[in-house]
């Protein structure tokens, strides 16, 4: 679709539970797509998330009360809707709606009857995030509404676009109550989906015969596929991240998107040229060094460090299939180079390993505990990651060439361990690998690449089917990055795949390692907003093409 200029936003609106709300993947596609639009439609578009914060102010959120100011008071008098507004602090510092929701939770029932009477959303079996979501994304209609009138904007070109189940009612709220405002709604990831996979059923060898409805009803999903699929249905433009997901949403949403919207990078804080070299010796330096005070041994210098990162997914996002690859290199009697492999996955923790601090404090010691966990577990005998590392017979003695060391927490700059962010831990790594079963797109690899490291991906991750298509060319790792193919059948042969690679990435020499980093940078290269931005303004042109044919002739667009 060509875009008309006459049919772009003049005005935007963007709402996610992620704004200035770090949770997952999502708060990385929206804050690094900031920037790029900030600079096309420059305080024109307003960024919406819950007001989660009490006394201690959200780290990504700077207030600026002179910001809309006579809005916000008369919204907060007539309509009582409590709005604080600011910049969000990531580069382009957008402004930024946060909305205080708790006084809608007394008018929930009505809610839930209004949304069943006006768009058949069964919110009745809804439990737990529903609630607390729901009641966000109305009130984030009411907002919306409430700027667009107090600011006369009926004859602009105005854009709201929601994102994930979340904010679903927010999108069927501005359709009945604005239905000038175009409205886009984006999935990326469904929640049925998911929750298909993560109930260790098989996604793709039986999707065509999965039934989304009958699905959410067997795995108790009901409320949160129903909104989701109904803003999928009702708004003028639906998207999705990947192709992967595209199939999910036509067969279990029935409804095919309009656009597939692939997550960029912005590449803008990424440290270059002598930065990056120094920041990539200290990472590596410290993550030598706290693995040799773990393990309790001297770690050979030149020791492939590779890692494995993001939410705590046990098989979605392929953490079984890391550790059964790890045992399967550490039985290789070729293999002549330690390898450290990280599991660097956020858990249920107490806190940093006492022993460990005092050892890398240089205080004495008699030992640092457990050889395999950085950060001491609240169940650890129910922790998925330490039972297989522990039936599979890992030992991390001085005898084993791989060592496997499980990092369960946060790696913000502050975790008492590491003390440095992931992203410059990620600097120091020789390989990443990302043996995902279920990634609608797949940041991890995307910022592996971007920060030079070369990687491993799985043909069921879409940056990886992106990938396959547009960079990896070549067989094995040496273009930088390796897609493996991943289906419902072939765990072992994947894992004997990335037992391979990486044995394949230790007889490499030091030239060639850095040919490989140049190469998985080339590759992420194309991979930014610059490059993929344009899929969104295709997006906003859509939504407000189809928003003037709706209004226009309704009678021929279906509902």
């Amino acid at each position: 679709m060509e875009i008309d200029v006459r049919h772009l936003p003049d005005y935007l609106f963007e709402a996610s539970w992620e704004v200035c709300n770090k949770v997952g993947g999502i708060y990385t596609v929206l804050s690094t797509r900031a920037n790029i639009l900030q600079k096309k439609y420059t305080d024109r578009i307003f960024f919406i998330g819950p007001d989660l914060w009490g006394e201690q102010e959200s780290p990504w959120f700077e207030e600026d009360e002179s910001l809309f100011a006579p809005w916000c008071d008369w919204a907060f008098l007539n309509q009582h809707l409590s709005v604080r507004i600011g910049r969000w602090k990531i580069p382009g510092k957008p402004i930024v709606f946060l909305i205080k929701f708790d006084t809608f939770f007394q008018k929930q029932n009505d809610i839930y009857a209004e949304m069943w009477m006006d768009w058949g959303v069964d919110s009745i079996s809804a439990y737990g995030d529903y609630h607390e979501a729901t009641m966000f994304a109305y009130a984030t209609g009411m907002v919306i509404e409430s700027f667009y009138r107090f600011h006369h904007l009926e004859a602009k070109n105005v854009t709201a676009h929601f994102n994930e189940w979340m904010t679903g009612a927010a999108a069927l709220y501005i359709r009945k109550h604005v239905p000038k405002i175009a409205t886009l709604f984006t999935t990326h990831a469904t929640s049925i989906g998911r929750s298909i996979a993560g109930n260790n059923l098989p996604l793709y060898d039986q999707l065509e015969k999965y039934n989304g409805d009958q699905m959410a009803r067997q795995l108790n999903m009901t409320a949160k596929h129903s909104i989701e699929k109904k803003a999928a249905h009702h708004v003028d433009c639906f998207t999705t991240v990947s192709d992967i997901t595209a199939a999910e949403c036509t067969q279990l949403l029935q409804r095919q998107p309009d656009i597939v919207t692939p997550n960029g990078f912005d590449k803008d804080f990424i440290p270059q040229g002598s930065d990056h070299d120094r920041t990539g010796k200290k990472a590596r330096e410290i993550l030598l060094d706290v693995a040799e005070k773990m393990v309790g041994h001297t770690i050979q210098p030149d020791a492939l460090l590779i890692a494995t990162s993001g939410r705590y997914e046990y098989k979605n996002k392929g953490i079984d299939l890391f550790i059964d690859a790890m045992n399967l290199l550490r039985k290789m009697p070729q293999l002549s180079k330690d390898v450290i492999a990280f599991i660097m996955v956020p858990g249920w923790v107490k806190g940093p390993r006492k022993e460990l601090q005092e050892i890398l404090q240089g205080k004495e010691s008699a030992s640092a505990g457990s050889p395999f966990l950085t950060h001491e577990l609240v169940d650890p005998q129910h922790d998925m990651v330490i039972n297989q590392i522990r039936h599979l017979g890992f030992s991390n003695s001085e005898r084993e060439r791989v060592k496997i060391i499980f990092v369960p927490s946060y790696l913000n700059g502050d975790d008492g361990i590491f003390n440095m962010p992931y992203y410059d831990l990620l600097i120091g790594l020789d390989m990443t690998i990302f043996p995902s079963y279920y990634e609608p797109w797949g940041y991890t690899p995307h910022e592996s690449v971007a920060f030079s490291v070369p990687t491993i991906t799985t043909t069921l991750a879409g940056f990886g089917v992106w990938a396959k298509k547009e960079g990896d060319k070549k067989e094995g790792i040496s273009d930088g990055i390796e897609v493996i193919r991943r289906n419902d059948s072939n765990y072992m042969e994947a894992a004997e795949e990335i037992a391979a690679l990486v044995h394949e990435l230790s007889l490499k020499s030091n030239n060639q390692v850095k040919m490989l980093k140049q190469s998985a940078v080339a590759l992420s290269d194309r991979a930014d907003w610059a490059h993929f931005i344009h899929y969104y303004q295709e997006a906003y042109s859509k939504a407000l093409y189809n928003s003037f044919i709706r209004l226009s002739y309704p009678y021929k667009l279906k509902e």
